[in-house]
């Protein structure tokens, strides 16, 4: 029986699905991630499951290891060599200050810092033509000293190398001879777009996670080899698409928000196969929760990523699926400030020590703490009974850490302050799904809510009341969704090159060329990483009015009259900006082309769950559900003994393995064909 697995590693726990297309079997496992060595935990989900690696043909892999490498400043010693006069790019980056009224508003530090960054003569003019030869000599002297520095990683970028990248692919080469041992990257194996500081910031990122990624993917690939695994191992691309291990060893910034990409897939083949037009993904895991928009079955993919936010970030060049991500999860830590304010996150209790109910020698109250105080978890039950919460626990850091410094005093007290950290942290993450709608000009209520991860469905109900929208959906397994989501992953490749000029029929017939050239380069990467036959394309132009600065990207699948694109980007245009001029003269930016190939993948129709049923009879138990409602006697279901079109009213708690989804007073619920949960918010 050869299976088919995913596996998502979080900030708290590590999820695996895994499926044999043969019998339509589905296992389900979670485990504590272990920082020390990932490796770990994806070999304990394993084995909880029951499964050998040497019964996978198929493993596909998502990791928060990049952005958490950059976010915390973990990566390697790394260096820039750079063109003579281009050292200061990284600390020039736009000159702007995105936060005005910030008097002490910096920047993070670049992660190259000036003293390592090297420059060497060589120039390459705006057409593409050497004005100025590398200096093989120049650049060999600075591979000496940074052999005496102990650098582990370097970062190539030549000014001019978007139009012609020869200098860049020699230095590289040279550099990979007189370094063995050092990782070593160029600027226009990620991109080949002209902004100068988006390729500079987004190699300097390649390089300063590159030894980490190859370390790491290379011991799960010997891992998985020594005990039989005779398959295949890709990794999430942010993307959306899968990447192969060699790829993500050469270009490890695709991983960036490699971890939530999956929920965001399934919540797309979900709500296509519901018939859904448009959801909220909404992910709340145990650190996080994030959030996307997926349209008509499509989500938004964005070509520029800012790590640690736009104001205080920097960039990334590669394409990421546009989520918003909020220092809002299940282990966010509640605290307070010097003003005696509450505020729950950023900080994570994570995996270790975890929320002080976990009872591994956490201290401080959590959001999962405050839900157990409420009622809303059963501590008896949590992963199916694998792990057993302690409601004292919770308790007393609840009171301890905030409730009595606040003057809340007592069991009213109590249960006033875990309600307010659920509060806060209903607000923060309907703040992050206003930044995907509304601030792009979405009305919420005209979407549905997709509700998964260990949170997402416990607090769904309350969001969408937040943000008034009429209806959720919880899939199916909702603590693994992520990495269902892995499994439904098609194959893709992202190209992008400068492209420039007002539009004309002229310039519509070479924009054409330009893509066709895009498409047979992409379709040789799926034959060769994936075997892939059957490659289709979607383009878009980065376009704009003449003379603005900001681009939006426009769909050209099909498009190459003159007329048509013109069309299509006036509509883009309108629809982001109320208006639109027809007689300004457009022009493009860039071309961006996406290869996909199909993979084989389970029909999410026939996802049949295996885990067997708990055998939990219907019961009550109290349950807080706000200053308004107070504490409600509340019917507790069994996910697994609810059969397809078992409806009911709200108040209830619906509890299985990984997740437990909350109907709030006044809403309805019913389990459709699919074994999704649809709640209907009174």
């Amino acid at each position: 029986m050869p299976y088919i697995v995913a596996v998502d590693i979080g900030g708290t726990f590590t999820d695996l699905v895994g499926f044999d297309h043969d019998t339509g079997e589905a296992i389900y496992t979670k485990s504590p991630t272990t920082y020390g060595n990932f490796v770990d935990g994806i070999l304990d989900c394993f084995d909880k499951a029951g499964l050998a690696p040497a019964e996978a043909n198929f493993l596909n892999h998502g990791t928060t290891l990049v952005i958490n490498s950059l976010i915390q400043r973990r990566g390697a010693k790394c260096a820039l060599v750079t063109s003579a006069g281009f050292r200061d790019v990284l600390e020039i980056a736009r000159a702007n200050r995105p936060d005005p009224f910030d008097l002490h508003y910096r920047r993070d530090e670049p992660l190259i810092p000036r003293e390592l960054r090297f420059e060497v003569p060589e120039r390459i003019d705006a057409h593409g033509d050497v004005l100025v030869p590398l200096d093989a000599g120049a650049l060999e002297a600075v591979a000496e000293e940074l052999k005496r520095l102990d650098i582990e990683a370097v970062a190539v970028f030549f000014m001019s190398s978007y139009l012609n990248p020869e200098h860049e692919e020699q230095a590289a080469d040279i550099l990979k001879r007189l370094l063995p041992g050092v990782y070593v990257t160029h600027s226009t194996e990620l991109t080949r777009e002209w902004y100068e500081y988006e390729r500079t910031s987004t190699v300097a990122a390649n390089a300063y996670v590159g030894p980490q990624v190859n370390t790491y993917v290379r011991r799960l690939e010997d891992e998985f080899r020594s005990r039989g695994y005779g398959g295949s191992l890709f990794m999430m691309g942010s993307n959306g698409g899968l990447l192969s291990v060699d790829r993500t060893c050469r270009q490890p910034v695709g991983l960036v928000e490699s971890g939530p990409i999956g929920g965001c897939i399934g919540a797309g083949a979900y709500a296509e196969a519901l018939d859904i037009q448009n959801v909220v993904a909404f992910d709340m895991g145990g650190t996080t929760a994030k959030c996307a928009l997926v349209e008509h079955g499509r989500y938004s993919v964005e070509s520029v990523y800012y790590v640690n936010g736009y104001v205080r970030g920097f960039p990334i060049k590669w394409p990421v699926i546009d989520i918003v991500e909020v220092g809002s999860g299940g282990g966010s830590i509640a605290w307070l400030d010097d003003q005696s304010r509450l505020h729950v996150g950023p900080q994570s209790a994570g995996a270790a020590p975890g929320p002080v109910c976990y009872q591994r020698g956490g201290t401080e109250p959590t959001v999962t703490d405050a839900n157990l105080v409420l009622g809303r978890l059963n501590p008896d039950r949590f992963l199916g009974g694998e792990m057993s919460l302690g409601v004292e626990s919770a308790r007393w850091a609840i009171a301890a850490k905030t409730a009595e410094p606040l003057g809340y005093k007592g069991e009213a007290g109590l249960i006033r302050t875990a309600d307010g950290i659920v509060s806060i942290a209903t607000v923060l993450m309907a703040g992050a799904i206003r930044q995907v709608s509304v601030e792009r000009g979405l009305d919420p209520r005209d979407f549905v809510l997709f509700a998964y991860g260990g949170g997402g469905p416990l607090h769904a109900s309350a969001l969408a009341r937040e943000l008034s929208i009429p209806a959720i959906v919880v899939p199916p397994e909702p603590g693994n969704f992520s990495a269902i989501g892995m499994l439904l992953a098609d194959a893709r490749v992202d190209a992008s090159e400068t492209f420039t000029g007002i539009l004309d029929d002229a310039l519509a017939a070479a924009m054409d060329g330009g893509f066709r050239g895009m498409e047979g380069d992409t379709a040789d990467i799926l034959r060769r990483d994936f075997g892939a036959a059957d490659v289709y394309f979607e383009r878009k132009a980065e376009m704009r009015y003449h003379g603005q600065r900001h681009n939006i990207h426009v769909p050209v699948t099909g498009l190459r009259a003159l007329a048509e694109i013109r069309a299509a980007f006036e509509r883009d245009y309108k629809r982001r900006y109320g208006h639109a001029d027809s007689k300004a003269p457009t022009e493009f930016q860039a071309l961006h082309l996406s290869a996909f190939a199909r993979l084989r993948r389970p029909d999410i129709a026939n996802l049949r769950r295996t885990m067997p049923a708990g055998g939990m009879p219907e019961h009550t138990r109290p349950v807080y559900f706000g200053v308004t409602e107070g504490t409600v006697e509340t019917v507790i279901y069994d996910r697994d003994g609810l059969e397809p079109g078992f409806a009911a009213q709200g108040p209830a708690v619906i509890e299985e393995y990984g997740s437990t989804t909350l109907i709030r007073p006044g809403d309805r619920f019913q389990v459709g064909e699919m074994g999704e949960i649809r709640i209907e918010c009174g």
